[in-house]
């Protein structure tokens, strides 16, 4: 394994199918078997000989998500490759012509995008854009009779979500949202330990992913966003607590903390703390800000704990529990994030990143902010 902390260097087929074995014996809860079971139908796929045609994918928004990780990641899949690109940039365009290698032709302006219909060679279109404008090109990619990845967080309001699934489903398109972590070992074996009680019933969830932020972004621009840090990467710790303990909260209470700059978050929240509650009694006691550096998962259960340092991140993710270290190898999460697509479209497969989840994240988000705004517990 490579020394550099934040790359996520390739391993051998042998160590993947080891690595397979191990989580398999050990088992599996029902939330998290789905994801192993992508994961390891991606292990074997790396000594299979390659299929006949690959799941071709149009990356639609190619600021520094699509071009610092999807587009390296999709050299590295197994069943999927770059087919197109999207972009409002006509400079950016040529330069991932070039780089990529694409025809002229796998090249779209967002006024043209709709001609994508008639390019064979695209299955798939990943958005990649702002939140806000999620809806709109997941409708059009459907209408143009293509399958889609829409980033996290879906969409800004929970009617836009219900456009997109029944757009999707009219369409006879499959909707997957882009939560990586879905396919990432470390978090597979936090749900496995959490939903199986391997050690008792969890009791609480500890987690933060926050950064400092600079503003001039659209992050920044609520119009955009949707909103601060919690739609950004606050959204992580909110679907950790579900996929730890298998379970939707029931109620939630939250609190803006004061802005220590007005002006640099004149329009979204600077730091937002929540609680949920989970049916099972578990509360989980989350926080996320653009001001603060921290992203962990800590659970403890009745008889141990475990947690993750890093949680959440993609260039690399670590754990322990109280009964050991946990010891897998570094993937590269986007890589089998978008085969497992490619296997639902291919195979038949469960898509375990649905729409319906996207749908559920933006309600309970949205949830977070009126329990904040009114200081009042949100039941959902």
């Amino acid at each position: 394994m490579a020394s550099d902390p934040h790359r996520d260097p390739s391993f051998s087929a042998s160590s993947r199918r080891s690595f397979v074995r191990t989580l398999a014996a050990a088992g599996l809860g029902a939330l998290a078997a789905p994801s192993l079971a992508n994961w390891a139908r991606a292990a074997e796929d790396a000594s299979a000989k390659s299929p006949q045609r690959k799941i071709g994918i149009a990356l639609l928004g190619l600021g520094g998500y699509a071009g610092g990780q999807l587009a390296p990641a999709l050299q590295q899949t197994k069943l999927c490759r770059l087919a197109a690109v999207v972009t409002g940039t006509p400079s950016k365009g040529e330069k991932w012509q070039r780089r990529y290698d694409l025809p002229a032709s796998a090249v779209y302006s967002y006024e043209t995008f709709d001609r994508i219909a008639d390019n064979k060679d695209v299955d798939v279109v990943y958005v990649v854009t702002p939140n806000a404008l999620h809806r709109d090109f997941v409708i059009r990619a459907a209408k143009a009779g293509k399958h889609v990845i829409c980033e996290k967080p879906m969409a800004t309001t929970v009617e836009d979500c219900d456009a997109m699934i029944a757009a999707c489903k009219d369409a006879k398109r499959q909707l997957a949202i882009g939560y990586r972590l879905h396919f990432e070992p470390y978090n597979i074996e936090a749900a496995r330990l959490g939903t199986s009680k391997a050690m008792g019933p969890v009791k609480t969830i500890k987690s933060e992913h926050s950064f400092v932020g600079s503003g001039g972004t659209w992050r920044f621009n609520k119009r955009l966003a949707g909103g601060g840090p919690l739609m950004d990467v606050g959204i992580y710790s909110l679907q950790a607590a579900c996929y730890v303990t298998g379970e939707e909260p029931v109620g939630i209470t939250a609190k803006e903390w004061p802005k220590t700059d007005p002006e640099r978050f004149a329009e979204v929240e600077e730091t937002i703390s929540w609680t949920m509650e989970f049916p099972s009694g578990a509360r989980a006691e989350c926080r996320t800000s653009y001001n603060e550096e921290a992203n962990y998962l800590h659970v403890d259960a009745a008889d141990g704990w475990f947690e993750l340092s890093p949680a959440f991140s993609y260039r690399g993710v670590g754990g322990k529990t109280s009964r050991g270290a946990m010891n897998f190898p570094r993937v590269t999460q986007q890589a089998l994030q978008m085969d497992g697509f490619a296997r639902t479209l291919l195979h038949g497969e469960p898509n375990i990143v649905p729409g319906e989840m996207g749908r559920r994240d933006v309600r309970l988000l949205l949830s977070i902010y009126e329990a904040a705004r009114t200081g009042k517990r949100v039941a959902v």
